[in-house]
């Protein structure tokens, strides 16, 4: 069970609100621009530790593993890799709030030991829309992701008077972080009109409350005024450049990124179209999800077109663990219990360093130009 104290939380969002800044403005085209000129070729995965089912068991102070970090970002390093997506949770902060921001620190050091500088992720709407802190369950066999948890989650996200701490939360985290250059860049909502995904039942009424809450979080976010730039990315549909076909989320996702972003796990035809629509928004553009082999995204499908429209390329996974992504989505209907999938999903390495294709470890290295063999 998970007790929180009920006068804890108020009390840091109101120390929080009155430390933040006036808003910046959304960055300008040019602006975004020319931030991007800056950055050299961003190449990097959603990384959670091998040792980690969710984002509460890689930030939680019991489970927090500074040292499997430091190895697997050493790896990421030797790829040739630049940036990792990472997420974190309004619930950790609850929870401990200094706690949390130390622990941040602490992995902004390792990274940029590694030359890696992350995108952090606030909310996600996939997968268990029920999170709580404490011991995670075990990995369920055979199951792809089967432990990720929704943040704000379904309580939190239908109870308005708990929106005080959402925003002393985003507002910490970003203020505690805005003049920081380790960060890369904040991505304040992971797909937020995913209905979740999974065996879980879907939230009554998700969709409105979460159009009704982005663009506050993007608010709050832009309120810490970050040297670094927001985002949200688009993930479903076909059509991202015609603002009729947009459905009112993506619409606030597309009016408050200072870069755009976007998910992709097909065929590289369609990966390409996908690009080139973000890329008509004359912004810079990052690709924060792709490489799902069975679904025909590859990296030698993907990535030399991602260079050479120069969009950041981030695909999902890194080494295998518990979070089991190597098995695919249709694991939840019939889980890789007896057999192992005929291609791994998802992931970059094993769980001791090696590379699931040799190919593609040197493929990254070729293309990112910065790799060197282990």
């Amino acid at each position: 069970m998970r007790i929180v104290n009920s006068l804890t939380v108020p009390i840091v969002a109101v120390l929080a609100l009155a430390q933040t800044a006036e808003a910046r403005p959304l960055w300008t085209k040019q602006a975004a621009n020319t931030w991007y000129a800056r950055q050299p070729w961003l190449v990097g995965a959603n990384y959670t530790p091998a040792s980690a089912i969710n984002q509460l068991e890689m930030w939680q102070p019991a489970t927090f593993d500074p040292a499997a970090i430091d190895r697997e970002l050493g790896w990421a390093e030797k790829l040739g890799m630049n940036t990792m997506r990472v997420f974190i949770h309004n619930l950790l902060w609850e929870d401990d709030a200094e706690g949390l921001k130390r622990r941040m620190d602490q992995f902004l050091v390792i990274a940029a030991r590694h030359h890696i500088r992350p995108v952090f992720v606030l909310f996600d709407s996939c997968w268990d829309p029920n999170a709580a802190t404490g011991p995670q369950h075990p990995p369920i066999p055979g199951v792809h992701n089967s432990g990720w948890v929704q943040g704000p989650g379904a309580a939190r996200l239908a109870d308005r008077s708990r929106y005080a701490a959402l925003e002393g939360y985003v507002k910490n985290i970003v203020g505690q972080f805005a003049k920081d250059d380790r960060v890369l860049a904040w991505d304040v909502w992971n797909e937020p009109n995913n209905e979740g995904g999974g065996n879980y039942a879907a939230t009554p009424g998700k969709k409105a409350m979460v159009a009704g809450l982005i663009g506050q979080m993007f608010d709050w976010a832009r309120s810490a005024n970050p040297i670094q730039p927001l985002t949200s990315g688009l993930w479903i549909g076909d059509q991202w450049d015609r603002q009729a076909t947009l459905d009112p989320i993506e619409r606030i996702q597309v009016a408050n990124s200072d870069v755009m972003s976007f998910h992709d796990y097909s065929w590289p035809e369609k990966f390409e179209a996908r690009a080139t629509q973000m890329l008509s928004y004359g912004r810079p553009v990052f690709c924060t999800e792709y490489m799902a082999r069975g679904a025909g995204s590859t990296f030698d499908g993907s990535l030399p077109i991602g260079k050479r429209l120069n969009i950041a390329m981030i695909n999902w996974g890194f080494v295998d663990g518990r979070t089991q992504t190597r098995l695919p989505w249709d694991s939840w209907k019939k889980p890789y219990t007896f057999d192992e999938p005929t291609v791994w999903f998802h992931e970059v390495l094993r769980a001791n360093g090696t590379p699931y294709r040799d190919a593609e470890a040197t493929l990254i290295r070729q293309l990112t130009g910065r790799g060197s063999r282990p």
